[in-house]
């Protein structure tokens, strides 16, 4: 299964790329994609694991950009 998020306030491509690379190494993603030009992340796992994957990105992505807002798309 794959979701799309809007990733609101990231401004820099380099931040971007590190939290591509951290949530790819979550157990529970299959492969994270984050477009720095759209400010997209598609995020893909397994459906009964979407919701843990889900979360696990939005804590990865407080830590290392706390200015960034994950909305829905």
């Amino acid at each position: 299964m794959k979701k799309k998020f809007r990733l609101e306030g990231l401004d820099c491509a380099n931040c971007a790329a590190k939290i591509e690379n951290a949530i790819n190494k979550l157990p529970v993603v299959n492969e994270a994609t984050v477009d720095f030009m759209t400010t997209k992340l598609i995020l893909e796992a397994d459906d009964d694991k979407m919701e843990e994957a889900i979360n696990a990105s939005k804590e990865v992505i407080k830590k290392m950009e706390p200015g960034v807002n994950v909305k829905k798309i």
